[in-house]
């Protein structure tokens, strides 16, 4: 299997899920806590490559941050990107990035099916 790395969120219930269901099954995979470890633009872009979505599809609305900044009114996604890297906590959770591909894990229960995506 390909070197996995799930990017965590410790105080989110489904990233902790994500998590302890991979530490039980033993698949040997780095943790990143973006919120401490925050993306760079171009490890951002990537994951956008990977994911094959935009940068709006991976922004949570509902946190509060988004509505603080009036983000919904951003329509271009450099400026999206932008706020983002200065606030990973708008970034959708957990997600499973492997070398080629990455997928976020919701809900948790589907983490069997994603897995086998990156066998």
């Amino acid at each position: 299997m390909q070197k996995l790395e799930l990017w965590h969120n410790i105080y989110c219930s489904k990233s902790n899920c994500a998590k302890d269901f991979l530490d039980q099954n033993s698949f040997k995979i780095s943790i990143r806590d973006y919120l401490s470890n925050p993306p760079s633009i171009a490890e951002l872009e990537e994951l956008l490559k990977k994911l094959n979505i935009s940068i709006f599809e991976l922004v949570r609305t509902g946190e509060e941050i988004y509505k603080e900044l009036n983000l919904e009114n951003i329509k271009d996604e450099t400026s999206l990107i932008k706020a983002v890297l200065g606030n990973p906590i708008l970034i959708q959770r957990p997600i499973l990035v492997g070398e080629n591909r990455a997928f976020i894990v919701r809900p948790p229960v589907k983490i069997e099916d994603i897995l086998n995506n990156f066998v």
